[in-house]
């Protein structure tokens, strides 16, 4: 396992933490070797969860109108009244509209209500069907009370039975054949959760056995994180490791890959130092779940899941979800395609200029950070001599920003065509295949390069990884290489808690006039 390093004391005696800081929610994190992400991605990315979360409440609700339809039919054919082609000419009343969409809203909010798209890794199968026939048994009942209320015919008994049970059955069979998808996923390796526990009792010991011996749940212990004082006997014999003992957590958690950490210390006796990994937890972005048996918790705001004979208590949130990360996506998808397909004459007349001016490849790439600390390619226009990363200690001590980064507005290794390539932004527009790719966003943070990243002294900046970074932020918009590092995170920081689609239009319409400015630019 990877060592631990030795930062300042965690734990001071005199640190005082309230139980609000526990009700936020953590996103995943990746392991780092000198501070960068290393080795197989197993984890899915999290905003593809959420596009595939999305995806499962549209299938819900196309369900929920599939069974509407088809509970019509035995109606039909039991009362003689309208045929079937006579039913589908028939005309759609403004109030039946929103009586129908009044079904579909409450269909939709009763499953949210029971936790239905919640993660259910640890939710056993027999758990989750259960919620979905109290989902589908409500959203009839809600279908009766509004036959009574708006004197809707055909919803009589015939039509809620044929309704209630093509429903749940529509239901449940999607959800099984999630689980089975996911199931197999993860029995060969992929869509992996690294796993660390804070406590080495019986308790812990016992969970961990549990996750791990589930293939399909896919856990991945990374190993225990407690004082070496608190060890017995039980544990050294168990063949389990301690990769960290509790002072050196944090530096643990930079390091190396934790999705999610499982706390099992007692919070009557070690309430502070409880709440101060939940705090550094969060700040990094990992999930936190608390084992219910060794916690005497008594919060609001959390969700608690049943696995095998324990509860988990987790803690979540997050600025983004959702309808609008699935918009997100498919308009950044799209906008993409169409800005190359249209610069297409923009990207050879510039590829000509580079290969005409200089020697080397027409693109610069360079390994970056991305979302959740990711590595990934990030494509540019060369606008540097073919060696100018090879000379960087050469410039600098002539860095004009300050913070980790670096950036020099007048850098001597730039080539004629490059300073106008960066003046105008152009060098920017092959990051476009990036967003093709789902590497980037057109709007977010800015991708760091990973000597930047390593550079980095607060953990709170490392919060900007938890969204897909961007070709645009508040940032570019914001004056560039003008405005300080500190002010910088703090703009993504902005970002990231405000976040909305409306937020990214003003966002690209307003990186127009600060590129044809050219401020800030470096």
């Amino acid at each position: 396992m990877p060592r631990c390093y030795r930062p300042q004391t965690l734990f001071p005696e005199n640190y005082q933490l309230t139980r609000d800081r526990f009700n936020q929610h953590v996103v995943p994190s990746r392991q780092l070797e000198n501070g960068v992400a290393v080795g197989k991605d197993h984890t899915m990315p999290i905003t593809r969860r959420r596009i595939l979360l999305t995806l499962f409440k549209l299938l819900d609700l196309a369900i929920m109108v599939a069974s509407f339809g088809l509970a019509t039919i035995p109606i039909l054919y039991q009362s003689h009244a309208v045929s079937l082609s006579e039913f589908f000419s028939l005309r759609v009343t403004i109030q039946n509209f929103i009586i129908f969409l009044g079904f579909v809203l409450a269909w939709h909010l009763l499953f949210v209500a029971l936790g239905l798209y919640q993660s259910r890794r640890l939710v056993a199968a027999r758990s989750e069907i259960l919620d979905i026939l109290k989902g589908t048994s409500l959203g009839t009942a809600v279908i009766a009370i509004a036959a009574v209320l708006f004197q809707i015919r055909m919803a009589n008994a015939t039509f809620l039975a044929a309704f209630w049970m093509i429903s749940s059955t529509g239901e449940v069979a999607s959800r099984l054949a999630l689980r089975y998808v996911l199931r197999r996923i993860r029995e060969k390796g992929h869509n992996l959760r690294h796993l660390l526990i804070v406590g080495t009792g019986p308790h812990a010991m016992d969970f961990a056995r549990k996750a791990t011996g589930r293939p399909e749940l896919g856990y991945q212990l990374v190993g225990f994180s407690d004082d070496r004082r608190a060890e017995n006997n039980e544990f050294r014999e168990s063949g389990y490791n301690v990769v960290c003992d509790l002072t050196h957590f944090v530096e643990f958690i930079r390091k190396n890959v934790v999705d999610e950490v499982v706390i099992a210390l007692p919070i009557t006796s070690r309430y502070f130092q409880v709440s101060r990994i939940a705090e550094l937890c969060q700040e990094q972005g990992i999930v936190v779940r608390f084992l219910k048996s060794a916690l005497d918790l008594r919060m609001a705001g959390f969700s608690e899941e049943d696995f095998e004979a324990d509860s988990l208590v987790t803690l979540y949130g997050g600025p983004l979800g959702g309808w609008p990360v699935l918009a997100k996506r498919v308009l950044d998808f799209t906008i993409a395609l169409v800005v190359l397909i249209l610069l297409s004459p923009v990207f050879l007349l510039t590829s000509l200029l580079i290969r005409l001016s200089s020697p080397g490849p027409v693109l610069f790439t360079q390994e970056r950070l991305g979302l959740n600390k990711r590595r990934f390619r990030i494509y540019k226009f060369r606008t540097m001599v073919p060696d100018a990363e090879k000379r960087l200690a050469e410039v600098g001590h002539m860095n004009e920003v300050s913070g980790p980064v670096f950036k020099i507005k007048n850098d001597p290794r730039l080539t004629p065509v490059g300073k106008i390539l960066r003046k105008s932004s152009i060098d920017e527009l092959p990051q476009l295949l990036n967003v093709l790719k789902g590497d980037m966003s057109l709007v977010g943070p800015r991708p760091l390069p990973v000597r930047d990243y390593e550079g980095f002294d607060q953990d709170w900046h490392r919060r900007r990884f938890s969204v897909r970074p961007g070709i645009t932020c508040l940032w570019q918009i914001s004056g560039r290489s003008a405005i300080s590092f500190d002010r910088w995170m703090e703009l993504d920081m902005q970002y990231i808690d405000q976040w909305s689609l409306w937020l990214d239009f003003k966002i690209l319409v307003g990186t127009i006039p600060a590129v044809l400015k050219g401020s800030g630019a470096a």
